[in-house]
C-alpha cells in the first residue's frame, strides 16, 4: 500500500457494480474477469494488462482512468481480463516454462468464451497493452479467438522490436540470475529484502545505474523492461502517488517468459517459443507472416519516447496495412512512452479520446469480411 491507495482497490471506479468472474483454462490455471457495470450497451470493452501488471493499471484511483473513461464515454459495461501475467495470481514467479503461446492458445480463448457467457453476442472491442497486446495479436493470428469488432494495441504487437542495452539483458540475464545469482525472478521490491541478501544486492546495483531516481522500485523495473533513466515512462507524466507505488501496479516475473521475448526480439516478429513443442503445434511458427488471416480492425498505438520495444507498433502497422490499408491505423503519442499512455495522470486528455473515438468508429463493423476480399 502507497500513500494511502489499497493494492487491487475497486475505488478508481465509482458508480459501476463490480464483479468477479473465475474460470478454468485447458492447461489446469484459474484466472479471472472483472465486470464494471453501469448498464448494458452493444459495444462491450474488454481490457487487458501486460506481463507483470494487472488489471489495476485500468482502475487506478489517483487520477481519471481508463475504465472509468470508457464508462463515462457511454461503454456502460467494461471487463478487465487478469490472465496469467497478471500480478495478482502467483504463476509469474512459480517454477516453470510459460510462455506467451500459452497465453495465445488458453488464456484469451477461455476468457473470451467466459465473457461471451455473460454478454451473448454483443459486440467486443479490446485494448491490450504490452504483452497483453502481443499475446491478444497472436490469438487472433492463430484463429484461436474470433468474434472480436475491434483491437487497440498498446506498445507492441506482432512486430518485436527492442533497444540494443534490452538486447544484452535479454541475452545474458536470464542465465546470470538463475545460475550465478540464484534467483528464478526478478521483483520491484527487491529492495526491500533482507541487507545484504543476493536480492537486496541487486536492487542497489542497479540504482547505481539510475541517479535521476531514489525511488528502487522504479529502478528495478527499468532494468526488468528497457533502456532509459527511467525507461518505462516519463517521471513527468505520473502522479507523485503511481510513482511510489510502482510496485503495487508492475509486479515480479520469472526469467523464462524473458527467454520467448529473446527469442522474438532477436527474429523482430512474434514467432513461437519451440516449434517442435506439440503443446502448441495449433499454432503458428510465424505469427506475423498471419497478418493478412486477421480482419478485426487493428489501432496501433504507441508512445514516441517508447524505450522497452521502440517502434515496433509503427512496423506492424506497416505489414499489416500493407494487406488492408482502411482496417488499420497508427497513433504515435508525443511525449509518451512506454506506459504511461495507459497509467499517465494527463492519459485521460492525450489518449483515451483516441481509443474511444477509434472504437466507436469501429462498432458494428463486421469482424469476418469475405475471404474473396482483395487483401492489396
Amino acid at each position: 500500500m502507497r500513500q494511502g491507495i489499497a493494492r487491487h482497490t475497486v475505488e478508481g471506479v465509482p458508480d459501476a457494480r463490480v464483479s468477479t468472474y473465475p474460470f478454468t483454462t485447458a492447461d489446469g490455471l484459474t484466472l479471472h474477469l472483472t465486470r464494471f457495470h453501469r448498464g448494458d450497451c452493444d459495444d462491450v470493452v474488454l481490457l487487458l494488462h501486460g506481463l507483470t501488471g494487472s488489471s489495476d493499471m485500468f482502475i487506478m484511483p489517483e487520477h481519471r482512468n481508463l475504465a472509468t473513461h470508457l464508462l463515462d464515454d457511454g461503454f456502460t459495461d467494461v471487463w478487465t481480463l487478469d490472465f496469467r501475467m497478471s500480478n495478482r495470481f502467483p504463476y509469474n514467479t512459480e517454477p516453470g516454462d510459460h510462455t506467451l503461446d500459452d497465453v495465445a492458445l488458453h488464456d484469451h480463448p477461455a476468457a473470451l468464451a467466459e465473457l461471451r457467457r455473460h454478454i451473448g453476442q454483443r459486440r467486443v472491442h479490446v485494448f491490450a497493452h504490452c504483452l497483453g497486446s502481443t499475446t491478444f495479436a497472436m490469438s487472433l493470428a492463430a484463429g484461436t479467438v474470433t468474434g472480436v469488432s475491434s483491437l487497440v494495441s498498446q506498445s507492441v504487437a506482432l512486430a518485436v522490436r527492442v533497444p540494443s542495452w534490452s538486447r544484452w539483458k535479454l541475452a545474458f540475464a536470464p542465465t546470470l540470475l538463475e545460475h550465478v545469482l540464484g534467483l528464478s525472478a526478478v521483483d520491484p521490491r527487491m529492495a526491500d529484502a533482507a541487507p545484504f541478501t543476493r536480492a537486496w544486492a541487486l536492487a542497489r546495483l542497479v540504482s547505481l545505474g539510475h541517479p535521476e531516481c531514489d525511488n528502487h522500485a522504479c529502478n528495478l523495473v527499468s532494468f526488468m523492461w528497457g533502456a532509459g533513466w527511467p525507461a518505462l515512462y516519463s517521471h513527468g507524466n505520473l502522479a507523485p502517488e503511481t510513482h511510489e507505488r510502482i510496485a503495487d501496479l508492475l509486479g515480479p516475473t520469472g526469467v523464462h517468459y524473458y527467454r520467448h521475448i529473446r527469442k522474438m526480439a532477436r527474429a523482430g516478429r512474434a514467432v513461437r517459443s519451440d516449434p517442435a513443442d506439440p503443446r502448441h503445434a495449433a499454432l503458428p511458427v510465424d505469427y506475423l507472416a498471419e497478418a493478412a488471416a486477421v480482419r478485426t480492425p487493428v489501432l496501433f498505438l504507441t508512445g514516441a519516447d517508447n524505450h522497452v520495444f521502440g517502434d515496433a507498433n509503427v512496423v506492424c502497422h506497416r505489414e499489416f496495412a500493407r494487406h488492408a490499408p482502411d482496417r488499420y491505423e497508427l497513433a504515435v503519442l508525443p511525449g509518451y512512452g512506454y506506459i504511461d499512455p495507459v497509467i499517465g495522470k494527463d492519459a485521460h486528455r492525450d489518449v483515451f479520446p483516441l481509443v474511444c473515438d477509434f472504437i466507436r468508429r469501429r462498432a458494428g463493423e463486421p469482424e469476418q469480411l469475405d475471404p474473396s476480399e482483395p487483401t492489396t
